[in-house]
Formats: structure tokens, C-alpha cells, sequence
């Protein structure tokens, strides 16, 4: 598997010139703790929407910040490694804010998927993607799975 990690001053670089050769430029986020079909459903819809994906992960104190001091449960770098083997992803990165803005502003992607926990006036980010042009998609499958409910499950299974 080649290594599909990029710091993010690299990764602009990489934009800037992808933009260039015509490549419409998708950015998908999140924390990706416990891999699960939506977050495939997700990826593979925001793929859908363009040549390149870059998916941004937050880091672990940009996790523990917004979901709490138990997580993540999987390190940043093991997140990076299993977002980096799934075919959709084209390049991954990390931020250490809780959203994405700062992100967003440095690679100005043309489209912000987000997944259908939103709508397009919910997404956190929304004003920013709006400043340089990009565009808002909701994208995957019903949020009817999550990291917290299969926790949730395997708890419930080991006290069994």
C-alpha cells in the first residue's frame, strides 16, 4: 500500500497542482475510530463526487476534545494506516482543531462532503467552504451505524 499521507503544508502543494491538471478536489473529515460501513458509505459517496478524495483526521487531542478523554481508541497514526488502505481515499492528513475550518481554508477544495448526520445548513464549516467557492454535500448512507453504539454493543456482550 502506498503511503497516502501528506502533513498539510505538503498536501497544498499537491492540491495546487492537482487543481491545475483539472482534478475536482473532494475533502471528506472526521475521527474514524472504529471503522464501520457508514464511514465506507461515506467515503465511497464523497469519492463519487469528484477524481481526488483527501480525507482529514482529527488528531487525538482534537478527538479527546470533542468526544471525550476515552478517545480515540485507536491512535492517530493506526487511523491514518486504515483510512490510508481503503481504495476510495486518495490522500489523508491530520488537523489538531476540533473542526476543519483551518483545514478547509488551506487546501479550498471544491467540494465538503459531510455525512448524513447533516444537511448542508448544519455543516459546521459551511461559511468557510462558501468563501473560496467550494460546494456542501451530504453523502452515504442513513446514520444507522456508529462508533458509539458498537461499543455500546461489545460492553453489553462482555458482561454477558
Amino acid at each position: 500500500m502506498k503511503n497516502k499521507f501528506q502533513p498539510i503544508k505538503t498536501l497544498q502543494l499537491t492540491v495546487q497542482n492537482l487543481k491545475k491538471d483539472g482534478k475536482r478536489i473532494v475533502f471528506a473529515n472526521g475521527i474514524f475510530d472504529i471503522l464501520h460501513v457508514g464511514h465506507i458509505r461515506y467515503l465511497e459517496g464523497a469519492k463519487e463526487l469528484g477524481d481526488i478524495l483527501i480525507v482529514a483526521l482529527n488528531s487525538d487531542s482534537s478527538a479527546r476534545g470533542l468526544k471525550g478523554k476515552e478517545k480515540p481508541i485507536i491512535p492517530l497514526e493506526e487511523r491514518i494506516e486504515i483510512i490510508s488502505s481503503i481504495q476510495a481515499v486518495d490522500y489523508v492528513t491530520s488537523f489538531e482543531e476540533e473542526d476543519a475550518e483551518k483545514t478547509l481554508l488551506i487546501l479550498k477544495p471544491h467540494v465538503h462532503a459531510k455525512g448524513t448526520d447533516y444537511t448542508t445548513e448544519t455543516v459546521p464549516e459551511k461559511n468557510v467552504v462558501a468563501s473560496f467557492g467550494g460546494k456542501i454535500a451530504i453523502v452515504g448512507d442513513p446514520k444507522d451505524h456508529s462508533t458509539k453504539d458498537i461499543i455500546q454493543k461489545v460492553k453489553r456482550q462482555d458482561r454477558n
